[in-house]
């Protein structure tokens, strides 16, 4: 149950060819602005681009749930375990596990392929400009000459596709609110609720100029009783091996505002029960110095997408979230094109994962699927992202994140907002004030 070589190495060899033109003019003709294929595939599954979904593409609801643009389609066909021979050549080998694990519950409901991503025309402009400037620095391990936008349309290395996930177009900040579902092996979930927000450097006043600054990010809990209150911040720096990212947390019954120095690496991710690491939120973020990068090529695979009535304000998290994985009911999957990169440990470092295959839509620039091995070598743990279009603002973000450990039957789910009353805010100016320590303690009340 591999994918064949000889198809994957194809595709490859055709997709790198054409991102290692340094031609700008692609970017208006046979690439679109964000640096994808403007053509569809061969045998149409995969349709041509023709600008994404625009404003008028759907309506928000009271509590700030998107209406799903394509909510009248049905699947062309479901994906089991019994009809997986036709469909494994587009694939991950975490998604083939994955019916290994649970032949006769798991599935997947294609549907057609529509290419929604779309981004701000001022965002577009900034990532051409990078095209011709922005350059790796320190192996890989910070930008020079980045300002906002896309800093690589026109990839030709692993880590230049993983920076265009990490800096991809968010709004350049947002406030939500949502939930941690962790699963066990027995079925039994607990849930933590939190609030979060993030400002991208663009949208904070008061930081130096040219400051090593990607974002600022803080949350606090809501729920459980028992852990509300406790907050985290985190100054996350363009080069985080010049720079170390930054991290507080305020426990109340300590009191104080302490460093928090491990969340990084393969340190646990903060509620996660060791779940995901604290590098494997948002499919990857943080430094990428213990890893060897390589850029794979393309490939077309089954990946979430258009995610709108998973992410549906109408549904409840026990509708949602089932023992052994998510109800397959609500997802939505759909063959796009993405990049294939792998990470891979490197001598003397240290790591959980020995290996790691990132899948990235070519769209969006957005991580759709990982596979991670553990120090044998062996598939471990597998992530999906699915994500929707925010048609309001133009950019392409998460509904549901999941990492499934496909040992122990324990799974992680997070970014579940299908129970809250407030919509995701978006495009807010903050200040440096709004992150530093001292407000921590204060908004931990």
């Amino acid at each position: 149950m591999r994918i064949h070589p000889l198809l994957l190495a194809l595709t490859c060899v055709s997709a790198l060819a054409q991102a290692k033109s340094n031609d700008l003019g692609l970017l208006d003709k046979t690439l679109t602005p964000m640096g994808s294929e403007r053509a569809g595939n061969a045998d149409g599954s995969i349709p041509a681009w023709t600008g994404g979904l625009d404003k008028a593409a759907g309506s928000l609801d009271g509590n700030g749930g998107y209406s799903d643009p394509f909510a009248s389609e049905k699947p062309l066909f479901t994906i089991t375990a019994q009809n997986l021979g036709q469909y494994q050549a587009a694939l991950s080998p975490g998604q083939l596990a994955m019916f290994k694990r649970y032949p006769d519950s798991y599935q997947m409901p294609v549907y057609p392929s529509h290419r929604s991503a779309r981004l701000p025309a001022p965002i577009l402009a900034d990532s051409r400009t990078n095209a011709g400037k922005t350059t790796l620095a320190d192996g890989g391990n910070g930008l020079h000459d980045y300002a906002r936008g896309i800093p690589f349309p026109l990839p030709t290395e692993g880590m230049e596709v993983m920076w265009n996930h990490m800096t991809r177009w968010r709004g350049g900040s947002y406030e939500r609110f949502s939930s941690i579902a962790l699963v066990r092996e027995n079925g039994a979930v607990s849930y933590i609720r939190a609030q979060s927000l993030v400002s991208f450097a663009e949208a904070v006043t008061g930081l130096e100029p040219n400051a090593n600054v990607l974002f600022m990010f803080k949350s606090r809990v809501l729920e459980p009783a028992r852990l509300a209150g406790e907050t985290v911040l985190v100054h996350e720096p363009v080069d985080q091996v010049v720079e170390p990212r930054a991290a507080w947390q305020y426990l109340p019954a300590q009191r104080r505002v302490r460093r928090a120095p491990m969340l990084a690496y393969d340190n646990s991710a903060r509620y996660s029960n060791g779940l995901i690491t604290a590098d494997n939120i948002d499919g990857f973020n943080g430094a990428p110095d213990r890893f060897d990068w390589k850029l794979i090529g393309k490939q077309e695979l089954y990946i979430p997408y258009n995610s709108y009535r998973l992410g549906s304000r109408s549904l409840k998290l026990d509708e949602l979230v089932k023992p052994n994985h998510i109800n397959p009911a609500y997802t939505r999957y759909e063959k796009h094109r993405v990049w294939v990169v792998e990470a891979t440990l490197k001598p003397g470092a240290r790591h959980i994962y020995s290996k790691r295959r990132f899948y990235v839509d070519e769209d969006s620039w957005q991580i759709a699927q990982v596979d991670q091995y553990d120090s044998r070598g062996e598939l471990w743990r597998s992530s999906e992202l699915h994500a929707i279009q925010h048609y309001d603002h133009d950019f392409t973000y998460n509904v549901l994140e999941t990492s499934y450990d496909l040992i122990s039957g324990r799974y992680y789910a997070g970014g579940l907002s299908n129970e809250e009353k407030a919509p995701m805010r978006v495009g807010f100016t903050a200040k440096t004030d709004d992150y530093t320590p001292s407000e921590l303690r204060r908004w931990a009340k």
